[in-house]
């Protein structure tokens, strides 16, 4: 029987189109002053050392971090530095109220008939832990975050690598079979299956759900039945 459920968010609990076409230009556009004004701050000086680090810069100036972030974000790099810049970023807006996090009408009143059949909930994603909280806690079906249990981003590893689910499952403390993993990327769902999670995916259009797919395909949380 299920126990527990984590659940990936880009395209799973929220369209793609508020992440890229929101979320993203939000943090690009501001990335460059925030770091400017931001500098100083241990944890902005923690995550600017740490892109550095990880792209081999050796003494490099602030401008140059910059411009490797921004390259990053072109990129669409799953970079936990770029990751954990952006959720800093996002923050101002959230709270300033420029947006609030998009999640499908069916999410919200799933997520609550799971916690009160005593399923505990996760979220696993590459935007970073606080970006999750951030979403979740501003969004357009209020505040969720007390229905979470957990949060895991890039730091328990990359969410197409069989490892990063084997942590998860201990993270969480429950044997793998006893855990649901719920995401949009059938490689991701693969590496989840391969740790021994039970797996379904998501595929908001119907008619995206493969014919012959490797695991249960449902267009909304509201299919899903957990046991």
């Amino acid at each position: 029987m299920i126990k527990a459920i984590v659940t990936d968010i880009e395209g799973t609990t929220s369209s793609i189109s508020f992440v890229k076409d929101v979320l993203f230009p939000y943090a690009r556009k501001h990335l460059p002053a925030f770091v400017v004004t931001h500098a100083d701050k241990p944890e902005v000086q923690h995550w600017l050392h740490e892109a550095a680090r990880e792209d081999g810069l050796v003494s490099a100036s602030l401008q140059e971090v910059i411009g490797l972030l921004l390259r990053w974000t072109d990129e669409d790099r799953k970079a936990t530095p770029l990751k954990a810049l952006q959720g800093l970023i996002w923050d101002e807006g959230y709270r300033s109220g420029e947006f609030r996090g998009h999640v499908y009408h069916d999410v919200a009143e799933n997520l609550q008939k799971w916690k009160r059949q005593q399923i505990a909930l996760y979220v696993y994603s590459s935007g970073s832990v606080a970006a999750q909280k951030l979403l979740f806690g501003h969004s357009d079906a209020g505040d969720l975050t007390p229905l979470f249990t957990g949060y895991f981003d890039t730091e328990i590893g990359a969410k197409r690598e069989v490892d990063s689910y084997r942590r998860i499952a201990v993270a969480i403390g429950l044997p793998a079979e006893d855990i649901l993993f719920l995401s949009d990327i059938v490689e991701e769902l693969d590496a989840a299956r391969a740790a021994g999670l039970r797996t379904t995916l998501l595929a908001r259009a119907p008619s995206d759900c493969p014919a012959a797919g490797a695991h249960p395909c449902v267009a909304d949380f509201s299919s899903i039945t957990p046991d």
